[in-house]
This record gives C-alpha cells, sequence and structure tokens, in this order.
C-alpha cells in the first residue's frame, strides 16, 4: 500500500501577483548593471565593476525568483515527471561559479591598483553611482508589498536592498577621490565590494551543490523525522526513508513503515501523510506501508 501528494507550485499565489514588480526591478538592474560596465571602464573606476559584478548576484537573485513562479506553475509531463524545476538550480551553480571568477578578477585587479594607482575620475564615478542608488530605491519600491506576503519576492527584495548597499559604498568612494585625490579609495572600496560578495556566492554554491546530490534538506532533522514516524500506533520499524529537494521551496521525502497489521495500513498512511505535512512541512510524499511478516519488512525489522 502506497500513497502520496502530488507536487505543488513554488509560492503560487503570493509571488504570482508580484511577478510585474520582479520583472520590472530586473529589467532596472540588468539595465543599471550595463551602465556601471560602461561607466567603470570610462572612469577607470573598480568600485564601479565591482558593484556591478554584485548587480549581477543581484539580477540572478531575482531572476531565480521569476523563474520560481514561471516554472512552479508548469505541469509535468510524462518524459519530466517533475517538470523543469531543477533548472532553477542548475542556472544559480552556473551563476555561482561565474561570480567566483569575477571576485578573484576584482580582487587580483584590487592588489594591482594599491601598487600602481591609476587615474579615477571622481564625477562622473559619483554621477553613476547616484543613478544606481535611485534605481535600487525605485526596485525596492516595486517588491516592498510583495516581500511581505512571499519568501520568494522577500528574498529578490534582500538582493536589491543588499546592493543599494553597495551602491552607497562606490558613492563614499567617489566623494573621496573627487575631494580629496585620493586614489586608494576606489580600489579600496572595489576590494570590499569584493569580499561582500563571496560568503553569499559561497553559499549558493552550497546550496545549489546539496540539492543537487540530493542531501537531506538543512531545515529537516532525519532522526528525529523516523521517531515520529515509528511513534505512530501499529508501526513497528522503518526503512528507505530519505527526504531531499527538488527545488527550492520544495522537499520530498519517501519512506517504508512497517505495521504490526495489514488491517492498520491504511489508518497509518493517513496519520503518516498528516504528520509530516504538518511537523515537517513535506508536501510531496510517497510512502510504502508493508506487512511485518513480509520478507523485505522482515529484514528491515530490529534484531
Amino acid at each position: 500500500m502506497s500513497g502520496e501528494h502530488s507536487r505543488g507550485g513554488l509560492t503560487r499565489s503570493a509571488a504570482s501577483q508580484n511577478r510585474k514588480g520582479l520583472a520590472w526591478a530586473l529589467a532596472l538592474t540588468l539595465t543599471y548593471m550595463a551602465a556601471e560596465v560602461v561607466g567603470g571602464l570610462l572612469t577607470g573606476s573598480l568600485a564601479l565593476l565591482a558593484d556591478a559584478a554584485h548587480m549581477l548576484t543581484d539580477a540572478g537573485g531575482l531572476a531565480f525568483a521569476l523563474l520560481a513562479i514561471r516554472l512552479g506553475e508548469r505541469p509535468p509531463t510524462p518524459e519530466r515527471t517533475y517538470g523543469l524545476l531543477r533548472a532553477e538550480i542548475l542556472t544559480a551553480l552556473g551563476n555561482a561559479v561565474v561570480l567566483l571568477l569575477l571576485t578573484i578578477y576584482i580582487l587580483f585587479e584590487a592588489y594591482e591598483r594599491f601598487r600602481n594607482p591609476p587615474e579615477v575620475l571622481g564625477p562622473p564615478m559619483l554621477a553613476v553611482a547616484a543613478v544606481g542608488l535611485a534605481v535600487n530605491l525605485v526596485s525596492m519600491r516595486l517588491l516592498s508589498t510583495g516581500s511581505g506576503e512571499s519568501l520568494n519576492v522577500r528574498g529578490a527584495y534582500f538582493e536589491v536592498l543588499s546592493d543599494m548597499l553597495g551602491s552607497l559604498g562606490v558613492i563614499v568612494a567617489a566623494l573621496i577621490v573627487t575631494f580629496t585625490g585620493w586614489r586608494l579609495a576606489d580600489p579600496l572600496v572595489g576590494a570590499g565590494i569584493g569580499l561582500f560578495i563571496v560568503p553569499r556566492t559561497w553559499s549558493l554554491l552550497r546550496e545549489a551543490t546539496h540539492v543537487l546530490l540530493e542531501a537531506t534538506p538543512a531545515r529537516i532533522d532525519l532522526r528525529a523525522l523516523d521517531q515520529r514516524l515509528r511513534s505512530i500506533p501499529g508501526v513497528v520499524a522503518t526503512h528507505h526513508l530519505h527526504v531531499w529537494t527538488i527545488t527550492s521551496g520544495l522537499d520530498a521525502m519517501s519512506a517504508h513503515l512497517v505495521v504490526s497489521e495489514a488491517s492498520s495500513g491504511g489508518r497509518v498512511l493517513a496519520q503518516a501523510r498528516q504528520l509530516v505535512a504538518e511537523e515537517f512541512g513535506i508536501g510531496h510524499v510517497t510512502i510504502q506501508v508493508e506487512d511485518a511478516n513480509s520478507p523485505e519488512a522482515e529484514a528491515a525489522l530490529p534484531v
């Protein structure tokens, strides 16, 4: 006997209602990121280039939020029973690798500029950074309402918030260069922004790899889950217990429950489903109930 819950979407209702705000924020971020790259090359500012790399992480976060909504609404097919939900994780992995390479370049360039500080055009650098600050504030406004309704949108909101802080750092560097002529302020801020990216990027890489390896989600205590399943009246053993993440926000579980009496299978199955959903927040569940006298179940029974 077995039972399964069909997969649900990823924060479908609340996030879908904020799709337009996410799309506008992404468009603004990508447009200004391109402007920062051009501005950084024209003014010679490493801080602007580093902030452009930082904005790339934010653009990735916004894109992932939109992707989660899009893919969460697509039905599965016989060829892809989970649809394309894993595409989000693959994209996150690629994004993390690119960002780590960019960070290495930014830190190397900062080192070279500490040794031989180049000429930096302070006023144009300040103008570009000020526009960036305005863009981030507009994006935060677009996402502010949805951040209180959807975890997906809230994550995107914090991405934009962190980039707003990066823009403030560039403005400070531009002011120092403009009014004091201390050119080391630019590589110093650039290196700081590069180092600020590293923990977030490493965390993204680790989480994406964790999902692809189908490891147990960090929020799930597998031993506690096993004990709770064993505590259900009539359950004498459990085996083949697995919990993994399909994509962010969607965990799945499978398990075999050995029961003392075959007639109690229906009741045990219903209780197990309810327990897993309410106490551990796992909605996609596959459970096989086995009679204690079956050969496979006997092998799992405690000696």
